[in-house]
This record gives C-alpha cells, sequence and structure tokens, in this order.
C-alpha cells in the first residue's frame, strides 16, 4: 500500500462523510463516531467504531440520524451517550435546505445489527440568527453549556434543561461579507475564552463579558481552516489554511509563528496536537494525505537538546521537526482525530466514506518514550 498504512485498519461507509470525532468521555476503548452526508435526509446516519488494538479488529453500531446531512459532530467529554450534531435539513417540499444544530442521545442497542435512530436531547431556537451554523461546542469543563458558532455570532447556551436557554450572545464585527469559519474553546484560562477564525484572522472572545479577549491577524496568506490548543502549553495553537501551510504560534507574541510547514500540496483542512504527546501533529488534507508530523522544538518535552548521549558514551538522534509518517487515501481528508483512550492510535476519514485508524509507528514512540 501507499505511505505508512501498512497497519491500518479499513472501514467503509455507504456514503459520502466528513465527519469524524472521538468518543471523548470513553477513555478506555479506542471509539470513533462518524457522520453520513447523504441527500436523502431519512438516510444518514452515525456509525459508532470501536477498534480492538490486541486483534486489529473493528465493531460497529449503527444509528440513523433522520435530521439531514451532517455537517459537524461533537461528542460530549463528560457523557458517552451524547452527541452535538450540525446538520443541513431539507426540505423536500420546496427543495430548500436550512442548518440548524441539537443534542442527541444514543438509545441503548441490544443488538448490533439492529439500527435505531437518535434520539433529541436538546433543540437550539436559532431562528433569530445567521443560517449558517458551523458547529456547536461542549464546554470543556462546565457540562451544562456549549457555544454555537454561527456565520457572524457566537451564542453560548445553558443546556441543562431541554429547551436550551440563551447566556450570551456575541458578535461579529467587520466589514464586509466576513464570516467565522471555525469555533473552539481553550482550554486554558479556567475555559473562559473561545477562540474563532474569521478569512486569515484568530478571534478570542472572553465568554464572561463578550469582549475581545487576544486576536492574531493574517496568520495564512488565504482561508483558516483549522485551530487546535496544544492542551500542555497553555500559549501555544496550531492553524492550518489554504495555502497549504500548519503553523503554531504563542499568542504573546504574534509577530510570526513558532513553527510553520508547508508539507501538504493542498488545503489543509484539519491539525491536532497528540493529547499525550504534543510534540506529534496530525494533518488531514483535500491531496488525500493525512501525515503525522514532529514538532518537537516547541513541544512541551523539547529538552533543547538534538542529541542525546547514553550511559555508554554513544549517542542516540531523538525525534526532530519533520514529516514522520503519511498515509494517504482516495479522497479528500477532512478530519483526522486522536483516540482519547490510547496515544498512539488515531483515525482518518476521507470524503468517499473510507475510515483508517492507524498507529504511531513503533520506532518513533520508542523514541519519545526512551
Amino acid at each position: 500500500m501507499d505511505g505508512d498504512q501498512e497497519n491500518s485498519v479499513i472501514y467503509g461507509l455507504e456514503f459520502q462523510a466528513r465527519v469524524l470525532t472521538p468518543q471523548l468521555a470513553e477513555t478506555e476503548k479506542v471509539r470513533f463516531f462518524m457522520g453520513t452526508q447523504s441527500l436523502k435526509q431519512a438516510k444518514n446516519q452515525v456509525h459508532l467504531v470501536e477498534f480492538d488494538e490486541e486483534n486489529s479488529t473493528l465493531q460497529n453500531t449503527v444509528f440513523y440520524h433522520s435530521q439531514g446531512e451532517i455537517w459537524k459532530l461533537n461528542a460530549s467529554p463528560f457523557h458517552k451517550n451524547i452527541l452535538s450534531s450540525c446538520y443541513n435539513a431539507i426540505n423536500n417540499e420546496n427543495l430548500t435546505c436550512k442548518k440548524a444544530t441539537c443534542l442527541l442521545k444514543l438509545p441503548e442497542v441490544e443488538n448490533s445489527e439492529q439500527i435505531e435512530s437518535l434520539e433529541v436531547q436538546n433543540t437550539f431556537d436559532l431562528s433569530s440568527y445567521d443560517d449558517d451554523i458551523i458547529t456547536n461546542e461542549f464546554h470543556p469543563i462546565d457540562e451544562s453549556k456549549c457555544a454555537t458558532v454561527t456565520g457572524n455570532q457566537v451564542v453560548l447556551w445553558d443546556i441543562s434543561a431541554q429547551d436550551s436557554k440563551q447566556i450570551l450572545n456575541v458578535n461579529l464585527e467587520s466589514k464586509g461579507n466576513a464570516k467565522f469559519t471555525i469555533g473552539k474553546w481553550n482550554p486554558h484560562q479556567n475555559c473562559n475564552q473561545i477562540t474563532t477564525a474569521t478569512e486569515t484572522h484568530l478571534k478570542t472572545y472572553d465568554i464572561r463579558s463578550g469582549g475581545l479577549a487576544w486576536h492574531i491577524d493574517n496568520l495564512h496568506a488565504q482561508l483558516v481552516r483549522d485551530i487546535d490548543f496544544n492542551s500542555h502549553k497553555q500559549y501555544h495553537i496550531a492553524t492550518c489554511g489554504d495555502d497549504g501551510f500548519v503553523k503554531i504560534w504563542d499568542f504573546r507574541q504574534t509577530h510570526q509563528p513558532v513553527y510553520s510547514r508547508s508539507d501538504h500540496s493542498h488545503w489543509v483542512w484539519c491539525v491536532r496536537f497528540n493529547p499525550f504527546h504534543d510534540q506529534l501533529l496530525l494533518t488531514a488534507s483535500s491531496d488525500a494525505r493525512v501525515l503525522l508530523s514532529s514538532a518537537a522544538s516547541v513541544s512541551s518535552e523539547n529538552t533543547n537538546d538534538l542529541v542525546e548521549y547514553t550511559g555508554e558514551g554513544e549517542t542516540k538522534q531523538i525525534l526532530q521537526d519533520g514529516q514522520l509518517q503519511w498515509f494517504e487515501h482516495e479522497d479528500s481528508v477532512y478530519c483526522a482525530e486522536w483516540s482519547p483512550a490510547e496515544p498512539w492510535v488515531f483515525a482518518s476519514l476521507s470524503y468517499d466514506g473510507r475510515l483508517l485508524i492507524s498507529r504511531v509507528k513503533k520506532s518513533i514512540k520508542y523514541q519519545i518514550m526512551l
């Protein structure tokens, strides 16, 4: 096979898909959710796939997602059976589409061959907001809150009741037709900040006041597609975009990135720090490739030494910045995610519905661990 996917396990979906998220509340088993994008509303599905690392086998459970084609899924960090879905609802009578979001609950399934429908847990009244719903993000440490990012607003909700109540509304202040394209909680600063991207800029808002906390302008030459915070270094954030670059920024000193690479040949849609070993960086692109790279020079485990001396006077080369492994799909890859249960396992999903669950090479693992 091309790339490094000899040890990867493949799972195929019936429909196209661009949505993948790990089951965050599950820290013992390797599990990922995927959502489909069928034009027929009644046929969309959420797949829950469990990877048995010891035997390299997969077990799956499928649920009906009758709300419409799925554009974003987020798993609750508190409850294994709760998901947030952003979807495109199709009106078959007048052939129009409308984006919406809701919280869904996984039903108890006794037989894995039996397909049940996901139950609506919470609804959100977004009728007075921009109809371009980007994401609905669970608060990292407060299970009663979540934030919906629309094209021009961030709406903070109280989700402790079934009918979600608005707490705060932040409007995008910009010239022209600029819109939010991403939204993600900052896991630091007591999780009181949410960071958004608009065109080539980042804007971070304090949810206590709604005011701008910090920003970085002109991060990329073209549209910013994704961001990810380093959970081990509170001022580091990774970005990627349509210019093919992946960058890491220290948002205390924003004149230039602390790390920058352009190993992809097309738009980069996703960037993820490894949650356990932050020198490992996962990226996905519409060049149909997933790259595992090293950002060791700016990681929390960096010792500023490129050579490590052994007890016998020999030297051993430690991990350096750059590409470590690559994995090839047959279509654009919009998402790649690490498992929260196993540091060395990750998944990637291409638009043709092909899921790869892959592992970090043992040689790379040993360089990090030894």
